[in-house]
């Protein structure tokens, strides 16, 4: 038995390094990304020969580079609202609805996360130079929330699902109007999923870049788009820069998510 017990922690010891040997590996190219954004040199070179924020200075101090994060906020808020709203209902029909095709309806909804986004993307635009959306707010908006909405869909439905409906019935009963009750009790019950559908939503908007490229315009660019553009023309460590801001944001946001879903556990 002793053996066995030492085995067991030798193997456990052997997946702790395999994993974060793994995690190192998939982490390697942002901490590079990261760490370029800090050198000193005009051209991204690893190790940096010095250590600089003159990159960040020029990135805040360009109006372009602003305006394209202004955007991506923008659209990304816009897209986050739309799509917990949208999400909630499509939930609301997909776990307490009861009427036949539900399965094919749910795997509907669920199809912009299994084609690949250049599909999507090239069938958007192609609807969307007919529509004379492309280019245009409202373009941008419908794409993201296209790609967007199946996260708060699967987000929402698995917090709907541990909910006990007999508590809104409950609700009902004490004289709450059925709407009132899904306000009132269902709603906040279910917020760490509508936070979580939130948190996703404006981050598979903010770091599109696929769709963004065939939406954009010469007046209408997002961050990624602005990245990609820039990198084209010119390998600067005002890329990097603008890439480690994305990143950090991200991982804040999922840290964010986390702790909700920690919160709501306990």
């Amino acid at each position: 038995m002793l053996l066995d017990f030492h085995k067991l922690g030798a193997w456990k010891w052997l997946l702790s390094g395999i994993c974060a040997l793994m995690t190192l590996f998939l982490l390697m190219p942002i901490l590079f990304i990261i760490a370029l954004s800090f050198g000193d040199s005009r051209w991204l070179i690893f190790p940096p020969p010095g250590w600089t924020l003159k990159w960040y200075e020029e990135l805040f101090a360009d109006p372009r580079w602003i305006g394209a994060a202004l955007t991506s906020a923008k659209i990304a808020t816009i897209v986050m609202v739309l799509s917990v709203a949208l999400g909630l209902l499509v939930s609301l029909a997909l776990v307490r609805g009861k009427f036949r095709g539900r399965a094919v309806l749910r795997a509907f909804f669920l199809t912009p996360m299994v084609l690949p986004v250049i599909i999507v993307a090239v069938a958007l635009y192609a609807a969307f130079l007919r529509l004379g959306l492309n280019g245009t707010l409202v373009g941008f908006v419908i794409a993201h929330l296209i790609v967007a909405l199946p996260f708060s869909v699967i987000t929402i439905s698995g917090a709907l699902e541990t909910f006990d409906p007999a508590i809104e019935d409950a609700a009902i009963l004490c004289g709450a109007s059925p709407w009132e009750a899904r306000f009132r009790v269902t709603l906040p019950a279910i917020s760490h999923g509508l936070f979580s559908a939130a948190i996703f939503s404006f981050l598979i908007s903010w770091d599109e870049v696929v769709l963004a490229i065939f939406m954009a315009s010469p007046g209408l660019q997002t961050l990624p788009v602005k990245v990609w553009t820039t990198l084209r023309q010119d390998l600067t460590p005002v890329i990097a820069a603008a890439s480690t801001l994305l990143v950090v944001l991200t991982v804040l946001l999922m840290i964010v998510a986390a702790l909700i879903r920690k919160g709501k556990s306990r």
